[in-house]
């Protein structure tokens, strides 16, 4: 998968899974739709989806670093000059 999709998809997913932990967004839902009894048990599936998700998000940010770390060359650094000439 790709580092970029992965970013994305852990970012995604630990802002919808905080956002119903910490907001009565999800109980009004399923209070919509006749399924308040599910209220109780959204603790068991919420806190590890944000958990999950979140070490879905650091895994990609480590791997974005390694990669980038891996392409650089210690000790020669390229400077920017006017025209494009060193």
């Amino acid at each position: 998968m790709d580092n970029r999709t992965l970013l994305r998809t852990g970012i995604a997913g630990s802002v919808v899974a905080a956002l119903c932990c910490a907001t009565p967004v999800l109980v009004i839902l399923l209070g919509a739709v006749g399924l308040s009894a599910w209220v109780g048990w959204l603790d068991y599936a919420l806190i590890p989806a944000l958990v999950a998700f979140l070490g879905l998000t650091i895994y990609a940010l480590r791997r974005r670093r390694a990669e980038a770390a891996c392409c650089t060359v210690p000790g020669h650094a390229q400077a920017s000059t006017p025209g494009g000439r060193r």
